[in-house]
């Protein structure tokens, strides 16, 4: 029996275990198994390895996709660029880092993108983020982060940069945070949305709800939104296609 995985803290409504389950019923994949490891600290990742010596691979999600990297034997050239990964493959005892977030990212994001679309602000500087700016980079859209936390010399806003002019220049926002996820789903990024216009494009990372808080104010000025559900189930088929490559 193989066995593939999803680790990160906490995973009680995890996509990646639902979605596999169902893609291994549907396509009758009789000799797979996938477990969500739900661990509080990633130093629980070894033992896990030890008890689980039919493990493929494995996926990553928050707050792990940074911190997994000290755990790698070898890295793909984009996860050394934005020091994240979100999958690993495991061949011959030997862990091997990828980031399919950037395929599933730039695939369900460009299909809204229009020429004006030309400034991005990123919220959140987690790992999530990092695949974000990998893509907007290659596809030459300038951008900066909006984080709790401001630093010029890395080129993050706070969230009280973030003024009306501010927000006419930069009409792509993409949401990097947990922000908003199912249960709370009353929260989502404090941002002046009267601002925004249909010359805007929200992106959200978070699929559950389908629309967001951040979203639904998005939508009520006239602004393009599109949530992270394509982007999930594009990455989830890419690490199938990794973990089972030769």
């Amino acid at each position: 029996m193989k066995e593939y995985a999803l680790i990160g803290y906490p995973l009680s409504h995890s996509f990646s275990q639902k979605y596999f389950r169902e893609k291994f019923e549907k396509e009758n994949i009789k000799d797979a198994i996938f477990h969500a490891f739900s661990i509080p600290v990633i130093e629980e990742l070894p033992l896990i390895l030890k008890t689980h010596h039919s493990l493929q691979g494995f996926a990553v999600t928050i707050p792990y996709k940074r911190p997994v990297i000290n755990y790698l034997d070898e890295a793909s050239e984009p996860v050394q660029q934005m020091n994240a990964c979100n999958c690993v493959k495991i061949r011959n005892g030997k862990l091997i880092g990828y980031n399919t977030d950037i395929i599933g990212f730039e695939k369900s994001f460009v299909k809204h993108l229009e020429p004006h679309h030309t400034k991005a602000l990123i919220l959140g500087t987690g790992g999530a983020s990092s695949a974000v700016a990998y893509v907007l980079q290659n596809l030459n859209i300038d951008f900066c982060y909006v984080s709790r936390t401001k630093d010029d010399s890395k080129n993050i806003f706070d969230y009280e940069d973030v003024t009306p002019e501010l927000i006419t220049k930069y009409t792509v926002i993409i949401n990097g945070t947990p922000l908003g996820t199912y249960p709370k789903i009353d929260e989502y990024p404090q941002l002046p949305y009267d601002s925004l216009t249909s010359q805007h494009y929200l992106f959200d990372l978070v699929y559950n709800p389908p629309i967001t808080k951040f979203l639904s104010l998005g939508e009520q000025h006239g602004a393009t939104i599109c949530n992270g559900y394509e982007m999930l189930v594009l990455q989830a088929e890419e690490n199938w296609r990794i973990w089972n490559s030769d």
